[in-house]
């Protein structure tokens, strides 16, 4: 199957619209991290993602019949970019459905190469329907994101230009995952060329897709997916690049948000420029595969796929990166409640700066405390500090790891209260947009009454919502009913030790 690929791609004419960018040398990341590391800079583009190149590949490939009636993508960033300029070019009638979630600056994008916008529904999955709907009624050719041919030879081009430079040397590219077309064609023709170079997928642990349909033989639809790597926030790989990465993915790598923020800043810093969630995967996988391995002076390579970053979720980043790099911890410790106790708890610390301290009274004996520490130096280990402080008699909880607690215990440390009934605490994914809490509130009517609420803004398509309710017993079924009825993506935290801590 690979050499199936390999003219196709080399005759792939995707140089009208892409242009070849570079391998460029990591040079903080390589001294770091004691190998030759190299990125493959798609972010460099004009639609700052690889995704022109399949785009135009299939769109150059209609019939003049087919060209004559229009094209049609269901997309909510990168894809519907690529096939706007490329209907553009061609001068094609291009209709983009797009999530009404999707951030204003790429839907301006999309207009800006003269595309027609159709705005529906909340993700993905209900952008394509509508898309169905329009191709039914009018007959429109449909050009998808990753699961055709034509598109995956487009996006293997990039695999081209990568063997131009040094290919003997090359242990592993890594590539990262969504739907799966850019890995197929990146594998298909490395591995008809040069079987000795590694492939390695990378996708976020909470958008497992092509991962789980490798470990169980045959594609999978998950149930939901994480949407902070909202380039790769796939339920299900595509039929044709699943069959392909059978044959010619060696492995998949899954990393977190954390380490994905992570990989964000270490581009930042060899290149000066911001890579999206998704643009900053294959690098989170390349650091995870030498920590794991331990490998030493290797030419290793990462497809750096896009840079469509929405400028609020900056900040989001910033907070989380030093977790992924590991040189932060964060931790819930009781102290005594008495003067000079803050103290003797610095003392404890000794020279690892604090970067973060909520305090909430507990009660006349003791208070609940949520730490941040540094772990820049090598000496400072997350296991040493917390023999530490257990030796002193503190109490100590690792929230390093809490989602809950890293998205919103964090900023409510202070909002404890008392004698709040059968209160229910869950994690909700809410579409950002306006009426999405109404929706909620809607469906839940008067039934139960709202205890905790906590939302805040991280520049995805989804805002992220703690909320507490009071739900009787005798009224559990219903509640449960409600749940299933709403829609939106839920995770129960009335176990979460961090809202035992602090918030209940």
């Amino acid at each position: 199957m690979p050499s199936r690929y390999v003219e196709m791609i080399l005759r792939a004419p995707v140089y009208d619209v892409a242009q070849e960018t570079p391998l460029e040398r990591a040079k903080s990341l390589s001294a770091r991290l004691a190998n030759e590391i190299y990125l493959k800079r798609e972010d460099l583009q004009s639609v700052f993602s690889f995704k022109l190149r399949g785009a135009y590949n299939k769109i150059i490939h209609l019939t003049l019949q087919e060209r004559a009636r229009g094209i049609i993508a269901a997309s909510a960033g990168n894809h519907a970019q690529g096939v706007a300029l490329a209907a553009q070019k061609l001068g094609i009638r291009a209709v983009i459905v797009m999530p009404k979630t999707t951030p204003e600056i790429k839907v301006k994008s999309v207009v800006a190469y003269g595309a027609e916008i159709v705005l529906h529904g909340n993700a993905y999955d209900d952008a394509y329907a509508r898309a169905a709907e329009i191709i039914k009624a009018e007959g429109l050719i449909f050009i998808h994101p990753y699961d055709d041919p034509l598109v995956i030879a487009g996006q293997g081009t990039i695999a081209v230009e990568i063997l131009r430079h040094h290919p003997e040397q090359i242990h592993a590219i890594f590539v990262p995952v969504g739907g799966g077309g850019l890995i197929a064609g990146v594998s298909a023709y490395v591995k008809a060329l040069y079987p000795q170079i590694k492939i390695i997928g990378v996708e976020p642990d909470d958008a497992p897709s092509m991962h789980a349909a490798l470990q169980a033989g045959e594609r999978v639809i998950l149930d939901q997916v994480g949407i902070f790597a909202d380039g790769v926030a796939v339920r299900q790989v595509g039929e044709e690049p699943f069959r392909v990465a059978r044959q010619c993915v060696d492995e998949m790598l899954l990393v977190s948000t954390d380490e994905i923020c992570a990989a964000i800043k270490d581009i930042f810093e060899d290149t000066r420029s911001i890579a999206e969630p998704a643009g900053a995967l294959a690098v989170a996988g390349l650091k995870k595969y030498i920590d794991r391995t331990q490998l030493r002076d290797r030419m290793l390579v990462a497809i750096d796929s896009g840079a469509n970053m929405n400028f609020d979720r900056l900040r989001h980043v910033a907070e989380r990166a030093e977790l992924g790099e590991q040189r932060e911890v964060l931790f819930a410790v009781t102290i005594p409640e008495r003067p000079g106790s803050f103290r003797q708890f610095c003392d404890v610390i000794s020279t690892r700066g604090i970067t973060e301290f909520n305090y909430r009274y507990s009660d006349p004996t003791r208070a609940h405390v949520f730490v941040g520490v540094q772990m820049l130096a090598a000496s400072h280990k997350k296991s040493e500090l917390f023999e530490a402080l257990h030796a002193q008699g503190y109490a100590v909880v690792d929230m390093t790891d809490n989602e809950m607690a890293k998205l919103h215990v964090r900023y409510m440390v202070g909002g404890r209260v008392g004698g709040v009934d059968n209160e229910r605490i869950f994690r909700f994914e809410f579409p950002e947009r306006p009426g999405a809490l109404l929706r909620f509130l809607n469906n839940m009517g008067k039934r139960w009454n709202i205890s905790l609420f906590h939302y805040r803004n991280h520049g995805a398509a989804y805002g992220r919502v703690l909320i507490g309710m009071q739900v009787p017993e005798s009224e559990q079924g219903q509640f449960q009913e409600f749940l299933l009825n709403i829609g939106y993506p839920y995770w129960e935290e009335s176990n979460n030790p961090a809202y035992g801590l602090f918030l209940s």
